[in-house]
């Protein structure tokens, strides 16, 4: 077990300590040489595939289907202490592998792709927040450590599509992402919140199908709220019906950070999460059927939408969006190994059409035209409005954003009454002690 724990070890510092190099690199040079920049990411990541593979590989042989490294404590609030922990299993050291390789030739291909651009080094600074994010997020061994790596990978993908700032539709659509990953992450900080308070921790102490996984609460309503905000995180990292519109917009960034970030590893982070808290969606079966409705839903939507992109790589994210709706219905269902292998085989394949996106006028040169099932439909009335529904997005992003809104005034009204109560109760408190005095 040795063997395991080492390599396991390694594949969490490499990434941590390629930031930390970096910053001390960046510090001491103001430009850095692109080619030890690139260099630094390639070795750093290329050390944590190989110490991927070597743990799983030790882990094959192991008696014991699922381990937890244990570094000891984290750190501690009162009498709660966290401690550090990570889970190695079949779901940590896949994903865990799959990442670190595509970092790697993502991080080659940027090399020559990005050569002589002003944002090299906060280009590559930000792909090493994403793999110290998703390292941190796969391995983790509690919610406490996992939505550290969820929250890196979260800044580092809003701040890629908004790479080219001095566009003003880079800057809008990275706000827009982080908005939406602020609101749909409340979720996941209420589960947490509420697993120290009702259970004492948030460990992923049971096994399920060879993953480490989160055991659910004993109270029916705690069980409940806690699968509830998995959910919803779930749902806004992975671009799920009725918050996908983010996805496409998201193309805004260099091409390759949109195949590392939206082919392969951030939009599959929401099942991810969903895999490790499978037995608190057993204990809740109408929250594994709103999983799979979600999932459907956003499976429709995206092959719907995604049949009239004229956009290369609007319509690869339509079709991200559609697998990982697929991905999420399978986890609804319990189907737990056929929806880590789906993961593991599209964040392979979407990655590589994304790469080749710029390629595709060549690639589609000569190639016969497939018409496909629904070619009767052209010309026809029906055929015209479901057109237009597609175009328009199924009017679901001006429906999300009204309710948004009316959400938004409804809260600042209650944030105002609640400043003028407190006002009250302070100057009342003032009054009455003005009176003692006299």
């Amino acid at each position: 077990m040795t063997v395991v724990f080492v390599s396991v070890l390694v594949t969490v510092v490499a990434p941590l300590a390629l930031l930390a190099a970096l910053s001390l690199l960046r510090a001491a040079i103001a430009r850095p040489p692109e080619r030890l920049v690139a260099g630094l990411v390639e070795g750093a990541f290329g050390l944590t595939a190989a110490a991927c593979v070597v743990a799983a590989t030790s882990v094959v042989v192991a008696p014991e289907p699922t381990l937890e490294l244990a570094l000891g404590e984290w750190f501690r609030v009162a009498s709660d202490a966290v401690q550090l922990t990570f889970a190695i299993d079949r779901l940590s050291l896949g994903f865990g592998a799959l990442a670190a390789t595509l970092l790697v030739l993502v991080a080659r291909l940027s090399r020559t792709y990005l050569h002589r651009e002003r944002g090299y080094f906060r280009y590559f600074f930000l792909l090493s927040v994403l793999g110290a994010g998703v390292t941190a997020t796969c391995f983790a061994g509690s919610l406490d450590l996992l939505i550290f790596g969820w929250e890196l990978v979260g800044v580092a993908s809003a701040l890629l599509i908004a790479f080219f700032h001095e566009r003003p539709s880079a800057a809008r659509h990275g706000l827009m992402t982080f908005s939406i990953y602020r609101v749909c992450d409340v979720g996941l900080l209420v589960a947490l919140a509420w697993l120290h308070h009702a259970e004492g921790g948030a460990r992923f102490v049971v096994e399920s199908a060879g993953v480490r996984a989160l055991g659910a609460p004993a109270s029916p309503f705690d069980a409940h709220l806690v699968a509830a905000g998995l959910v919803l995180a779930a749902v806004g990292k992975a671009a799920q019906f009725p918050v996908s519109g983010w996805l496409p917009r998201a193309m805004e960034g260099p091409t390759p950070s949109s195949a590392i970030f939206y082919g392969a590893l951030s939009i599959h982070l929401g099942p991810v999460l969903l895999l490790r808290a499978r037995p608190l969606f057993e204990a809740t079966p109408s929250v594994s059927v709103a999983i799979v409705i979600v999932g459907l839903l956003t499976a429709a939507y995206g092959k719907l939408v995604g049949r009239v992109q004229t956009d290369a790589k609007a319509r690869l994210a339509y079709a991200s969006m559609t697998q990982v709706g697929f991905i999420f219905a399978e986890i609804g269902l319990g189907l737990e190994a056929l929806a880590m292998l789906h993961i593991l085989g599209h964040a392979t394949l979407r990655s590589y059409e994304l790469l080749r996106a710029p390629s595709v006028i060549r690639d589609r040169r000569g190639a016969p035209e497939a018409r496909g099932f629904f070619a009767w439909l052209d010309g026809t009335d029906v055929g015209r409005r479901i057109h237009r529904f597609a175009i328009e997005r199924a009017y679901v992003e001006p429906f999300v954003l009204r309710k948004a809104r009316k959400l938004g005034e409804f809260l600042r009204e209650v944030d105002r009454r609640d400043a003028a109560y407190i006002e009250r109760l302070e100057r009342g408190a003032e009054s009455k002690a003005v009176r003692e005095a006299r």
